[in-house]
C-alpha cells in the first residue's frame, strides 16, 4: 500500500487550512466520522467547523488554569460559534501532564507522563498533541476505542499535524497505534 504524507516547510498556523482539508479528504476516503481538533483559544476550532462540515468534530481545549489560575483560554465567543455549528468541546486533564507537571513544578523531577510527551515530541509537537487528545477523548467516552479517528494538533498556534489512529484509554496507552501520518512539519 502506498499512502501520501504531506510535509510542511514550517510548523504553525499558516498550515491550518491545509491540515484541515487533508484531514477532511482522508476522512471521506476512509469513512471516518470522528475528528479530534486541539484548540487553545478556539480559533482553530472555529476554522475546523467550517472545513469539516458533515463530520463529528470534537474540540479538545487546554485545561482551565493551564497558563494562569482560573483562566480558560478558549474564548466564550469561540465556544458559542463551535457549539452552534454542532461541535463538541472537551476540557479535561491532560493525559501526559496532569500530575506529572505538578511533580515537575514542585520537585523539579520528571515522571513518566512527561517522558512520554518528550519522546513523542521527537516526531513533532503536533504528534504529541494528537496522541494526547486521543487519550483524553477516549477517557471521556467521546470516541470509541475500536473505531479509527483522525486527530489534528499543532505546534504553538494553529494546526500542522493530522494522524489517523485508533484511540485507547490512557490506562492502555502502550496499545495506541498510529495508523497514518497525514501531514506534519518537516524539521
Amino acid at each position: 500500500m502506498e499512502l501520501k504524507t504531506v510535509y510542511f516547510k514550517h510548523p504553525g498556523s499558516e498550515t491550518t487550512e491545509a491540515t484541515l482539508r487533508i484531514a477532511s479528504h482522508r476522512a471521506e476516503e476512509l469513512s471516518i466520522k470522528n475528528i479530534l481538533v486541539a484548540s487553545t483559544t478556539g480559533d482553530t476550532a472555529v476554522r475546523a467547523m467550517d472545513v469539516l462540515q458533515g463530520l463529528r468534530v470534537i474540540v479538545i481545549t487546554h485545561v482551565t488554569g493551564m497558563r494562569e489560575p482560573n483562566i480558560q483560554e478558549f474564548t466564550e465567543k469561540n465556544r458559542q460559534i463551535v457549539e452552534s455549528k454542532g461541535g463538541i468541546i472537551l476540557t479535561t486533564a491532560h493525559a501526559f501532564s496532569g500530575l506529572s507537571a505538578a511533580m515537575r513544578n514542585k520537585y523539579n523531577t520528571y515522571v513518566l507522563g512527561m517522558i512520554i510527551a518528550d519522546t513523542l515530541r521527537m516526531f513533532g509537537q503536533g504528534v504529541k498533541v494528537t496522541c494526547e487528545i486521543a487519550l483524553m477523548a477516549a477517557d471521556s467516552g467521546l470516541v470509541r476505542t475500536d473505531e479509527d479517528i483522525i486527530a489534528i494538533g499543532g505546534t504553538g498556534h494553529g494546526a500542522d499535524t493530522a494522524l489517523v489512529l485508533c484511540p485507547v484509554n490512557t490506562r492502555n496507552f502502550f496499545d495506541l497505534r498510529v495508523k497514518e501520518i497525514l501531514c506534519r512539519p518537516h524539521f
